[in-house]
């Protein structure tokens, strides 16, 4: 016998009580089993990599100080600034660095935040330089 030669012409038997299973289904029953749910996910979780907060110099202190003292006296011109600041990362310790250029629009006392003309929002503590554009 070669390769069921002798039963390959025959069609699948049907029967009444149980219908065929379709191709998807079929298909599945393949389909790699994943034991652990979110495993891999975790995993990859674990080996993303933050960056640590660092701590900010006395000299970037002062020139901060300096660069919100003057940003204070031409805030209602909505200024246009470059920051450095720091996210914290909702999942695990550290976070990253990131920049942004926009207009400011306010600075809430309240929170200790900038708000910026299209409405994000950058706490003060995380915030490590800040730079007007178009301004001496």
């Amino acid at each position: 016998m070669r390769d069921y030669e002798d039963i390959k012409h025959l069609s699948r038997p049907q029967y009444i009580d149980h219908p065929p299973m379709s191709v998807h289904d079929r298909a599945c029953q393949f389909s790699p089993f994943a034991a652990l749910v979110g495993y891999g996910e975790a995993v990859a979780e674990t080996v993303r990599q933050t960056d640590r907060r660092r701590e900010i110099s006395d000299e970037e202190l002062s020139d901060l100080n300096i660069a919100l003292n003057k940003l204070m006296e031409i805030l209602p011109d909505r200024p246009l600034v470059k920051v450095h600041y720091f996210v914290p990362d909702s999942r695990k310790d550290g976070g990253r660095y990131e920049d942004k250029t926009g207009n400011l629009r306010a600075l809430d006392n309240i929170a200790q935040q900038l708000v910026f003309a299209d409405g994000d929002r950058i706490y003060l503590e995380d915030l490590y330089r800040l730079e007007f554009i178009g301004i001496k």
